[in-house]
């Protein structure tokens, strides 16, 4: 059964992802947030494929710091990464979390990498 959070959280996410959709040109930035982890994907949404992503995980091993210091890595990769690919415009799906602390962070750590949204 799932908590009371994590339903708030699928309702938000539900109400956000009837607005927002990615296409070919500007794709759509997701971002999920475990405990331990933060992974982000930029996702077309009409073809419904992941065209790139990055996770903390990948930049752990380079990096001790704290969680946010290690959410702006993982924007700043996947910010090179889709500049690399020819993305530039990205539409941002918080995915029902809040605009704070590491999901913040990894929106600022994007954008410095290049990316606009």
């Amino acid at each position: 059964m799932a908590t009371k959070k994590e339903t708030r959280r699928v309702r938000i996410k539900k109400s956000i992802r009837k607005r927002i959709s990615g296409t070919a040109d500007t794709p759509r930035l997701s971002v999920f947030r475990s405990n331990k982890e933060i992974y982000a994907q930029v996702i077309d949404d009409l073809s419904g494929k992941t065209l790139l992503s990055a996770s903390s995980k990948e930049t752990s091993s380079d990096s001790k710091g704290s969680k946010i210091e290690t959410s702006v890595l993982v924007g700043k990769t996947l910010a090179e990464k889709a500049i690399k690919a020819g993305i530039e415009n990205v539409v941002f799906d918080r995915n029902g979390y809040l605009y704070h602390g590491r999901v913040k962070a990894l929106a600022e750590g994007a954008r410095e990498g290049g990316l606009k949204f």
